[in-house]
């Protein structure tokens, strides 16, 4: 089960508080929750396809008409089950995401973008994936119709000239054998239109410079335990650095971990890459280790006396 992150928003004072969402309007909340809770268990859980599929469906359905209720922004739907509901940390828009496992080779997205609005009422993006489409999914710009789709687990914002960018991130379970995670940046065209990706990811600090991406992507070994995310008191972003365990480089399912991270830091508007984030080396002896047991009979010794 992929593990959800639900993030804390502050609230405008320019728009309408929590407390526009009425008795009555969160008593119909309340029973769409129910509903899709139910809905949320069975295409997470359902060992049957099918059943996923039309669970998948009905959610889908089920979650506009829940959407359409007055003032839904502040309702959480903290219960639904395998489902990502992400606040911007402006508060100015969410998104819902979850994944669809057909089997175990084929997977896809879901999602969608609710807006805030001054009165209450509903302003979606619906979101459709298009992965199995794209052969270079890090190398444009995509709307909300050609989306790279992930069921996102965290979200920060950022700045340049004025401008906010959100920066998402993501896992797809991807097939059989391999998983992906994805850092990707989404801002709002004039029009306020959703736009993801763009030329946020560079290189040019590397050794070996690469051309700049339009979205970060990893591929590993199934089940493998990869690090992709904002860490707040590094003011960064930390990846752990992958190498193949077999030394067979050509196929990312035998990526692993190998101790090692690299990173991204924000600076002008784009993500600058690191290549190795942490350079201590530490000298023979300087490991971290408990109290010597010599060290540890002389304390007590001292103690004693």
């Amino acid at each position: 089960m992929i593990s959800l992150l639900i993030t804390c928003w502050m609230c405008s004072s320019a728009f309408a508080q929590p407390s526009a969402l009425n008795k009555a309007n969160r008593i119909q909340l309340s029973a769409k929750e129910d509903t899709l809770l139910s809905l949320s268990l069975k295409l997470n859980t359902d060992s049957i396809q099918a059943i996923r599929m039309k669970a998948d469906s009905q959610f889908t359905r089920v979650l506009v008409r829940a959407l359409q209720i007055p003032y839904s922004f502040w309702y959480s739907f903290d219960s639904l089950i395998g489902i990502s509901k992400l606040y911007a940390p402006d508060s100015s828009f969410r998104i819902f995401t979850w994944n669809l496992s057909y089997d175990d080779y084929y997977h896809r997205q879901r999602g969608t973008i609710q807006m805030r609005t001054k009165d209450g009422s509903l302003k979606m993006y619906p979101l459709r994936d298009v992965s199995e489409f794209i052969e270079n999914a890090t190398d444009s710009a995509r709307d909300r119709m050609n989306w790279i789709g992930a069921a996102y687990y965290n979200m920060i914002k950022t700045q340049h000239q004025g401008k906010s960018f959100y920066t998402l991130f993501g896992f797809d379970p991807n097939g059989a054998m391999s998983s992906m995670k994805w850092m990707e940046v989404l801002h709002f065209n004039a029009k306020g239109e959703p736009v993801f990706g763009g030329p946020f990811f560079s290189y040019e600090n590397d050794a070996t410079r690469k051309p700049t991406q339009y979205r970060y992507q990893l591929e590993f070994k199934k089940n493998a335990q990869v690090l992709l995310n904002f860490i707040p008191d590094l003011n960064m972003v930390l990846v752990d650095h992958l190498i193949s365990e077999n030394n067979d480089p050509d196929n990312k399912w035998t990526y692993i971990p190998d101790g090692d991270q690299e990173g991204f830091t924000w600076k002008n508007g784009k993500w600058i890459h690191v290549e190795k984030v942490f350079t201590q080396i530490l000298q023979e002896g300087e490991a971290p280790r408990e109290i010597p047991i010599l060290e540890q009979k002389s304390n007590q010794k001292v103690k004693g006396q």
